[in-house]
C-alpha cells in the first residue's frame, strides 16, 4: 500500500481524503457558487460519496496517476475546506485544479494549496510542466496562477461542458526551470 501523502504549506495542509470527509466535500462541490467556476456541475450527496470513494481508491494505485488531496487549514486537519488535484498527463506533466468552500474565499487558502502542490510536483515528482485550465470569467483563479508565475498559453475553445453549455478555458502553465516558490 502506498504511503499516504501529507504536504504542509504556509496556511494549509494537503492530505489524503477519507470517507469521513463527504459532508465537508459536499459543501464545496454541492455549492453552485463554487461549481460555477469548476469543470463540472454541482453534485449530490451520493455523487460526493462516489467521488470520495473513487479518490480514495485511485490513491492506492501504483503508479499513482493523480494526487487528489483534501485542503485543510493548518491546525484543523479534520475539516476539509477545499481540494487540490494534480492529474499526471503526458511526459512529466501534470494538470492542476483546486477549489475552496465559498465561505473560505479570500483567506489565501487556494493560493497556498496551488503553490504547495505545484512545488511538490516539481520537487518530489520531478515533473517538467504543470498546467491549469481556467474559465475566462474566473478572475480570482486567473489572478492566483499569474501571482504564482504561470504563463498564459492561449484559449481552449469549448473545452468543458458545464451548467448546460460549452465553456472555453484559458490555459496557463509553468515549467520546472521557471518555478520559484512565490
Amino acid at each position: 500500500m502506498p504511503h499516504p501523502i501529507r504536504i504542509v504549506g504556509d496556511k494549509v495542509v494537503l492530505r489524503e481524503f477519507t470517507p469521513a470527509d463527504v459532508d465537508d466535500v459536499l459543501e464545496i462541490i454541492g455549492d453552485d457558487q463554487v461549481t460555477q467556476w469548476l469543470s463540472f456541475d454541482s453534485r449530490s450527496h451520493d455523487e460526493a460519496t462516489a467521488m470520495i470513494e473513487g479518490t480514495v481508491e485511485r490513491a492506492q494505485q501504483e503508479p499513482r496517476t493523480e494526487f487528489y488531496l483534501a485542503v485543510t487549514a493548518r491546525g484543523t486537519e479534520d475539516r476539509v475546506i477545499g481540494f487540490a488535484r494534480l492529474g499526471l498527463a503526458g511526459v512529466k506533466a501534470g494538470k492542476l485544479g483546486y477549489a475552496t468552500a465559498a465561505k473560505e474565499w479570500g483567506h489565501g487558502y487556494a493560493t497556498d494549496a496551488a503553490r504547495t502542490l505545484t512545488t511538490y510536483a516539481f520537487q518530489e515528482l520531478g515533473l517538467h510542466r504543470v498546467s491549469a485550465a481556467i474559465g475566462p470569467e474566473n478572475a480570482a483563479s486567473i489572478a492566483l496562477v499569474e501571482k504564482l508565475g504561470f504563463t498564459k498559453e492561449g484559449i481552449l475553445r469549448d473545452h468543458v461542458f458545464t451548467n448546460g453549455t460549452w465553456r472555453d478555458s484559458v490555459l496557463y502553465s509553468v515549467l520546472a526551470h521557471e518555478w520559484q516558490r512565490p
